[in-house]
């Protein structure tokens, strides 16, 4: 059926243009024809002097005297515009990086000075971090061993309710201990972000250097 198509289509096509030429050589000063060439949904090709609704929005090209003058690309989608604003600001941040990293450093040593300094203060967080944390071990560890003389921890008749004071206490130090344990958990986490950053500069560095140095 395409191919049956492009048989009809065709011939008329180069029969009107041969007819626009002609015309064109008689009246030189005479205007163009505009055409517009556009492709439906099988892939069929078409060419006619206005393009169907349902098509406006695809790719399509402007003939004048059979010759094509412009092509319109089609009508992007909202997730198209939005990859493309995405990659537009990607790129924008890299050449930005780019510069940064060609007027702050010297030398790869540079580079590799500041991550060892870096390291070193998230080295001496993580030490501060796990005293700490090794603290409010010690802590619980007495106030279980004071909740043990109080229900429902000691299971002697004359046992004592826990006093309110202390439940909060050992709550509350739970709580805290938990929660630096995930802090910890986290700067482990942020030193090897860091490591594989300072690596991604050094390895950029010197990939344009090189193309500095080729230019």
């Amino acid at each position: 059926m395409r191919a049956a198509a492009l048989r009809i289509l065709v011939p008329a096509l180069l029969a009107a243009c041969a007819a626009g030429g002609a015309a064109a050589q008689s009246n030189p000063s005479a205007p163009k024809t505009t055409t517009y060439r556009w492709v439906d949904d099988q892939g069929v090709v078409h060419y006619g002097d206005q393009v169907p609704p349902q098509y406006a929005g695809k790719d399509r090209e402007v003939l004048r005297g059979g010759v094509p003058v412009q092509h319109l690309d089609a009508q992007k989608s909202p997730d198209q515009l939005a990859a493309e604003a995405r990659d537009r600001a990607a790129l924008i941040r890299q050449k930005q990086h780019d510069a940064f990293l060609i007027t702050t450093y010297t030398s790869v040593k540079d580079i590799e000075a500041l991550r060892d300094s870096r390291l070193e203060q998230l080295k001496g967080q993580r030490s501060a971090a796990q005293q700490y944390i090794e603290g409010l071990r010690s802590r619980i560890g007495a106030l279980q061993s004071r909740a043990l003389s109080f229900r429902p921890y000691n299971s002697r008749a004359d046992a004592r309710r826990m006093p309110d004071d202390l439940t909060e206490d050992l709550v509350r130090t739970l709580n805290e201990m938990r929660t630096q344990t995930s802090a910890l958990a986290s700067e482990s986490e942020q030193e090897e972000k860091l490591r594989a950053q300072f690596q991604e500069d050094i390895e950029r560095y010197r990939e344009l250097h090189t193309l500095h140095s080729i230019e």
